[in-house]
Order: structure tokens, then sequence, then C-alpha cells
């Protein structure tokens, strides 16, 4: 599905990922974990496609079969990518129907998509209210991370990447995004960002990154995890 090839970037000529090398498989979980500064979001919006993330004449970033290394962001998410944010903007006077229909002009009807939220939000134990606010307008943390995810169900991209999804996320709302993601996961892939291992108690993720310095240390099953929130980051990179 992705496959990273000397993927090396910098911002304000600072070098953030060294030279990762990695593939993230189809219908798989992973988490990726690693202490603040260790280019855990720098990664994610380089696959996404932000423009502050250089990379180098030899970084590759396979999407499917091709280098999209030098792909704008919009066309990176047409094809199939979404980056959910740690904090996630209001959007003043848009509702997230108002929004969907606009991503999907063309290729739902705005009356599916409407029926889709409705049924969605239903699952994801979203209040009505909110869909009629403007978008993350008064929302809680827990319930801002559920509009994101209905969102990206309605979308349907082929890669998911959450960027600290668990942050500000009560336990029931975790129980509920987490059993959510696990029956979401078939034909995609998800990397789950985080620094805990909380959301990993409910979502098993099939392999466990950790990284520091903009390199990947360590790889492993959810055991990995249990043994970072255990014993520290310093522990594993030793």
């Amino acid at each position: 599905m992705v496959y990273l090839k000397n993927l090396t970037v910098s911002v304000s000529n600072k070098i953030i990922l060294d030279n990762l090398n990695f593939e993230f498989k189809k219908n798989k979980v992973y988490a990726l974990m690693g202490p603040n500064g260790s280019g855990k979001s720098t990664l994610a919006y380089t696959i996404a496609g932000h423009p502050a993330y250089l990379t180098d004449k030899k970084s590759k970033l396979i999407f499917n079969g091709k280098n999209i290394v030098k792909e704008p962001p919009e066309k990176r998410a047409k094809d199939g990518i979404f980056l959910s944010f740690q904090s996630p903007l209001s959007l003043g006077g848009v509702t997230v129907f108002q929004l969907l229909r606009l991503a999907l002009s063309g290729i739902k009807d705005p009356l599916s998509v409407k029926q889709e939220i409705d049924k969605l939000a239903k699952k994801l134990h979203i209040k009505k209210e909110l869909l009629s606010r403007s978008l993350n307008d008064g929302a809680s943390g827990g319930e801002k991370k559920k509009l994101e995810l209905l969102q990206a169900v309605l979308l349907n991209p082929k890669l998911l990447i959450f960027d600290e999804i668990d942050t500000g996320v009560d336990v029931d709302a975790l129980k509920i995004i987490a059993q959510f993601l696990d029956g979401f996961k078939k034909n995609r892939t998800i990397i789950l960002i985080t620094h805990y291992n909380r959301i990993l108690k409910y979502i098993r993720p099939d392999k466990v990154l950790v990284m520091t310095a903009g390199r990947i240390v360590k790889e492993g099953d959810y055991h990995l995890a249990e043994q970072v929130e255990k014993e520290g980051y310093a522990a594993i990179k030793s």
C-alpha cells in the first residue's frame, strides 16, 4: 500500500526524517509511537503532501505502485490518503453535511450523503445537534475525533492516518472509536500515531513501530506498546 524508500525529510533546512525504509501493507493496522520530536507527525504530513516538508532527491514515497513524492496534497487526498489532525479545527458556518456534500460532489448525490451521515452518527454515538452546528462548534475532544472519523468513512480512503486520535478522548468514546476502526480496516491501511497504549487495548495493531530522532528504531507486535508504557522510550532505544 505505502512504501517509504530512502525517505529523508527536512523542514527549514533541518533534517527530521533520516533515510526511512518501510512498507505499510493493506489490511493492517500500525501503531506509530515515539517521544515528542521523534518525527511521527512529520511522517504523517509528508505522506499527506504538506508543502513545508521537503524530501531529498533520493526519497521515494510509493502509494499503490506509484511514486507520489512530487504530487500535491489535493491529488493524494483524491487518490485515497486521509490524515486526521491532533486538534481538529472548527469551520464557522459549515456543517459536516455541507463539507462532505462538496467533497463528494459528482461521486455521491446529496441525499445519499445525508443518509450515510445520519447512519454513521448513530453508530459513533454522535449527537444530532452536533450535525446541525458548524463543524466542531462546541464539540468536546472526543466528539471532534468522532466527527473526523465520520468524515474519513464517508470519503472512503485507502490509507487512514490518525494523529493522536486518543488525545482528549474519554474511555467510552475511545472504545467506540477503536471498535469502529477495527471493523473498517478491510482493504485499507490504518496508521495510529499515539503516545499511549490505551487505544491499543481496544484495537490490536498488527505491528508497533517506535521512532526516535527521525528513524524507526524498533518493530514488534502489540507487546512492544506494553513494553514502552512500562519501561519508557529510553529503555527501548538502548
